[in-house]
């Protein structure tokens, strides 16, 4: 590669990264690019301050950057994702008659690309264009549950990050780590009052051709409406089939 102009290794660094669902070292990537080791830092450093790759220093690696995820939730805004995604979110909701959402990781907030609402429920904050803090909103922890950890470390790197709205979800990194580990397993993520009080959701995310989230769909019911336990539990499996359906739909594989 070393007739390559540089913005063609740039690229080749981060499509190297975006085939990979961890981390990596500047030395690997040197050697699976052919690159001289000097260019290849040269390189990382000039994308680490565009905000394309971030250095996790604790495990001497470098991961794509939110701005790749930016970039990318830009080009699915533009109308493929919303094509895709309405029809299948239209069937989620007739079949649960429930409010139900598409929504996309904008930085560190839940932008909602799509609103389909329910007959009857409680009122929402989220109407399409809307953007909340992703960590509070069920969408934008379940695609961080599927983000590798030095992402979700860039977008929210201390407390002074965390913005509360109804005084509950996590509040520090850790508390956020820990609740995204746990539904990381789980398949889906649920908030109950984070974002308005009396309102709880439930949401699972879709992946593209890479294995990394792109989108989530969820629906949304007052707390009383369908009761914590094996009740949402049932509701986020609708969610999460659905979901599947849009990855295939976008060429991923689902889990």
């Amino acid at each position: 590669m070393g007739n390559v102009p540089a913005v063609g290794r740039a690229v080749a660094v981060l499509r190297l990264l975006a085939g990979r669902l961890g981390p990596m070292p500047a030395a690997v990537i040197a050697r699976e690019l052919g690159l001289p080791r000097s260019t290849t830092y040269h390189l990382l450093d000039e994308l680490e301050a565009e905000g394309c790759v971030v250095h996790l220093p604790e495990e001497r690696a470098y991961a794509l950057g939110v701005t790749v995820f930016e970039l990318g939730s830009a080009y699915l805004r533009a109308d493929p994702l919303e094509r895709v995604g309405r029809p299948l979110l239209a069937r989620l909701v007739d079949d649960l008659r429930l409010t139900g959402h598409l929504g996309v990781l904008h930085g560190a907030e839940t932008l909602y690309l799509v609103k389909e609402q329910a007959r009857y429920g409680p009122s929402l904050v989220t109407d399409a264009g809307v953007r909340l803090p992703a960590q509070l909103t069920a969408s934008g922890r379940a695609i961080m549950a599927r983000l590798p950890r030095g992402q979700v470390r860039a977008l929210f790197p201390s407390a002074e990050a965390f913005v509360d709205r109804t005084g509950r979800g996590p509040r520090t990194p850790g508390e956020l780590r820990r609740m995204l580990d746990e539904e990381r397993v789980r398949g889906w993520s649920e908030e109950d009052g984070f974002v308005t009080e009396g309102v709880a959701s439930v949401a699972a995310a879709a992946v593209g051709r890479e294995g990394r989230p792109v989108a989530a769909f969820s629906v949304s019911f007052g707390t009383g409406e369908v009761p914590a336990g094996s009740a949402r539990a049932g509701v986020a499996r609708m969610v999460r089939v659905a979901a599947d359906q849009l990855t295939r739909r976008l060429g991923g594989t689902p889990r």
